[in-house]
């Protein structure tokens, strides 16, 4: 797997990209929350041990408590991040990319029984491995991914040219295109930039005025698409509010 992004659709049609976390990131972050646990765990037989019998059904207690309710606790309400995978830039969400709620995390992790098996995550790692988006069992139970915190990017800024709306009327896709060129085309190679430019030639030939560069042109009308207006045009709006 060489592209580990995995891209989300808005209902505003915005494009959201997230990479995946695989198995090596994970495994750093489960290590370094089994040191904890047992750290806590050391430190409650510490201070249950004074109880004697009575002590020891404690700690029992207290342990099972510890190792099924803190992942839960830490992914709903520390924003998906247990300390180890917030020590990797990690978290868990949706599929969506919503934050987990207590019902998923508690079926992903209740799952983990399942993912252990044989030994040492052997059914995790494998789903992991085989699977898309690098999902163990209760990943995939739950409708969820683990996932480093910075979405990736793609593309740049829009050239900060003046910006012009389209000659003719555009569907979401097509604006949504014209946007991703925009944010591309400073990228790319100029002559493949204007090769890809002239594929938009109907919306180039419709506009009243020539441009002369097509490639300035698709980037004028996607600055107007993601809201840029003229600067004359803001001040006689702001004039028209006085």
């Amino acid at each position: 797997m060489l592209d580990t992004v995995h891209r989300i659709e808005t209902p505003e049609g915005v494009d959201l990209d997230q990479r995946v976390a695989g198995p090596l990131a994970r495994m750093l972050a489960w290590l370094i929350d089994l040191a904890l646990r047992l750290l806590a765990g050391g430190v409650i037989s510490l201070v249950l041990a004074v109880l004697g019998e009575f002590g020891i059904g404690l700690l029992l207690i207290a342990l099972f408590l510890l190792e099924w309710s803190y992942p839960i606790l830490f992914e709903v309400l520390a924003h998906g991040a247990t300390p180890g995978k917030k020590a990797l830039r990690l978290r868990v969400v949706q599929r969506d990319g919503s934050p987990v709620d207590w019902r998923t995390s508690t079926l992903r992790n209740l799952l983990r029984a399942a993912d252990f098996m044989p030994l040492l995550y052997g059914f995790g790692l494998l789903s992991m491995l085989f699977g898309k988006d690098f999902q163990r069992l209760g990943d995939r139970a739950a409708g969820t991914l683990v996932v480093y915190r910075e979405a990736t990017r793609r593309g740049a800024p829009i050239p900060a040219v003046p910006p012009r709306p389209a000659p003719l009327p555009l569907k979401l896709i097509e604006q949504r295109n014209v946007i991703r060129f925009g944010q591309r085309a400073p990228l790319l190679p100029p002559e493949r930039a204007l090769e890809i430019a002239r594929i938009a030639s109907p919306l180039l030939e419709a506009d009243p005025v020539k441009a002369p560069d097509p490639v300035h042109h698709l980037a004028a009308i996607a600055g107007w698409l993601v809201g840029r207006r003229p600067a004359a045009d803001s001040g006689e709006q702001s004039g028209a509010t006085r």
